[in-house]
């Protein structure tokens, strides 16, 4: 299962999809109203969808799906097994977000799930049975950088130490954008590593 963040409209993802597919996998999409739609909403449709794929479900998540299957699997407790692997989320907030979030547009651009949701601190761990694993990106080219001076090392949106979840199983820092990551043919050996084994060979 692929879960788009912000503004992703699922072409971006194709290569990865194509990818694990080839690799064995049968991958659906998910999407949700990021623009309308709470935190808690997405999780349970996102719950909702998978529960009746299979006895094994694995979910790859980017962006702002990252916090969306985190906030399923730890308020749903009947959900299939499988392993999660979350790309560029940025679990612990997003300074790119408060930033925007400041300005009198950033409501209107960002939507009430993101301001929300990533325009703030958060203190975020892993505490579901199922394995994890966190791909962040360090290649800083991204619209974030337009609107805050990020720290390194970052995606060009989301910095590497928003992106760290105690309890996660792995963590992997990729020469990879934000967007970019989704096209990245290491990054989805990676996934498909993670996917077979638990870890990020």
């Amino acid at each position: 299962m692929l879960v788009h963040g912000l503004w992703l409209n699922g072409l971006e993802s194709l290569f990865l999809r194509d990818r694990l597919r080839t690799a064995g996998f049968a991958p659906e999409s998910f999407r949700y109203h990021s623009m309308h739609v709470s935190l808690r909403d997405a999780a349970d449709a996102l719950a909702a969808r998978i529960r009746p794929l299979g006895d094994v479900v694995h979910v790859v998540a980017h962006s702002l799906g990252g916090l969306v299957a985190c906030e399923a699997f730890a308020t749903h407790s009947n959900l299939p097994s499988g392993r999660t692997v979350l790309l560029g989320s940025p679990v612990r907030g997003a300074r790119a977000a408060r930033e925007v979030a400041s300005r009198w547009y950033g409501a209107t651009m960002l939507g009430p799930l993101a301001v929300a949701e990533l325009a703030r601190e958060r203190d975020c761990a892993w505490q579901s049975p199922r394995e994890v694993g966190v791909i962040a990106g360090s290649r800083a080219v991204g619209l974030g950088r337009v609107f805050a001076d990020l720290p390194v090392p970052n995606d060009g949106t989301v910095c590497v130490d928003e992106t760290s979840l105690p309890g996660a199983s792995a963590q992997l820092v990729l020469d990879v954008s934000h967007t970019g990551m989704l096209l990245s043919q290491e990054l989805a050996k990676a996934v498909v590593a993670f996917l077979r084994n638990g870890r990020f060979d």
